[in-house]
């Protein structure tokens, strides 16, 4: 598979998250709790919760938390009335960006996504402007290591049904179609390989690159603002960092 090492973009924005982890277990309870208003609170039965809780371990969420999180939600079902939203838009140079939103108020999430992406120097489009530039697809990131031999977590993941595998310098990029995902994922967790990163997510088909600081500064400065949004779940965009 051909692309870009995602290696040292994921350990940077794992660093920035570790600094604000009480803003990232929130956003992150949100979806468990939206996950359960809508299949109930059993992973084993609601997959869609199933995927939310790897994405909360794989973000170094405490089991208990996450236990609690689903025990809340399941007894405030009421109370849970979060919209999901979906901005795209433009970055500098054009740069394709996704913003995927929970939401209890439209109308301060759309302000907010649409000051982050003017401060950016971008503008938010229609939707569909850029979501046929990405791919939805489960992604799982290994990081190297001497107990893991490559050639058998290849084959441990392509037999529990990974679309594709990469290795590269510093690790291992496995890809699943959506359905697959918990699957492939249960398979690398069964052979003690902790991911430092999986989840279903957009991945960009292409990616742009800066030539300029002034592009980089801005489009920082943009996701930025929308990470800092709590009503902001996940931000997608194709900036080669």
């Amino acid at each position: 598979m051909a692309g870009h090492s995602k290696f040292a973009n994921i350990k940077h924005r794992k660093e920035r998250q570790d600094a604000k982890k009480g803003k990232v277990f929130t956003k992150l309870g949100r979806e468990i709790a939206v996950a359960v208003k809508a299949g109930g609170s059993d992973p084993e039965i609601n997959s869609k919760l199933k995927d939310v809780i790897a994405k909360c371990k794989s973000n170094n969420m405490p089991n208990d938390t996450i236990s609690r999180s689903i025990k809340k939600s399941a007894g405030e079902l009421g109370n849970v009335n979060y919209e999901a939203i979906i901005y795209e838009g433009y970055g500098p140079q054009g740069v394709a960006i996704i913003v995927e939103c929970l939401t209890d108020n439209k109308n301060r999430t759309a302000a907010n996504v649409r000051h982050a992406f003017t401060k950016g120097g971008g503008n938010m489009g229609t939707t569909g402007c850029v979501s046929f530039m990405f791919d939805k697809k489960g992604e799982i990131i290994i990081e190297k290591d001497d107990s893991i031999d490559e050639d058998t977590l290849m084959m441990l993941a392509l037999d529990a049904g990974a679309e594709d595998f990469a290795a590269e310098d510093e690790g291992y990029e496995v890809i699943t179609a959506p359905e697959d995902f918990s699957a492939v994922n249960d398979a690398v967790l069964a052979a003690n390989i902790q991911p430092i990163s999986a989840e279903i997510k957009m991945l960009p088909q292409t990616m742009t690159a800066f030539s300029d600081d002034v592009s980089v500064s801005k489009m920082e400065k943009m996701l930025d603002l929308l990470e800092d949004d709590e009503d902001v779940q996940n931000v997608y965009h194709n900036w080669e960092q």
